[in-house]
């Protein structure tokens, strides 16, 4: 069964974390500080939802590096319920994958709820200042890439580039509850 987001604050700045990489570092919100646009996804393995954007997500993140962009994923799923989500497994995926973006390890679950995050995948874009300027979902069409019609997340990644406010600040992202402990 789908899970929606919550809407949130905009506006407001990005939660500090500090977590394990995929990548055998530990990565905390101080390392994008030079970043002009900092993506911050929740998701997970297992999912298929986050399966099926997946790859778009990875283009982004490939597209946008040279752009002043980092992508950060986290997953905060319960790996004792859904051992997919395992930090073992993260890693494989991500190598399998060749993930260009840092996929971290929220063991704790605390950073997830310091941002009220509540569903895989759900995005959440902040400006060079790290204030929340969008949040929601990747695109309209989670099925079917052929029949995308409306990019919100590049769209907000873009107009913050350029200097502009995000045409769309705020949707409802749809996937799996996070699998809280």
């Amino acid at each position: 069964m789908a899970t929606e987001s919550k809407p949130i604050e905009l506006g407001v700045s990005c939660a500090n974390f500090n977590l394990p990489g995929v990548d055998g570092k530990n990565h905390s919100l101080n390392d994008y500080q030079s970043s002009k646009v900092l993506v911050i996804a929740f998701t997970c393995n297992h999912c298929p939802y986050v399966q099926a954007y997946e790859s778009r997500l990875n283009d982004l993140a490939q597209n946008y590096k040279s752009k002043g962009v980092s992508f950060v994923a986290i997953n905060a799923n319960d790996s004792q319920s859904h051992p997919d989500d395992s930090f073992p497994k993260m890693k494989e995926r991500a190598k399998t994958l060749n993930f260009h973006f840092d996929y971290l390890h929220d063991e704790s679950q605390a950073v997830a709820k310091s941002f009220n995050a509540a569903c895989t995948p759900e995005f959440y874009v902040y400006d060079q200042q790290r204030k929340l300027r969008y949040h929601g979902r990747l695109d309209d069409n989670q099925k079917d890439i052929a029949s995308v019609k409306k990019t919100y997340l590049k769209d907000a990644i873009e107009d913050l580039l350029v200097g502009k406010d995000p045409r769309e600040t705020q949707t409802s992202a749809i996937g799996c509850s996070i699998k809280w402990k």
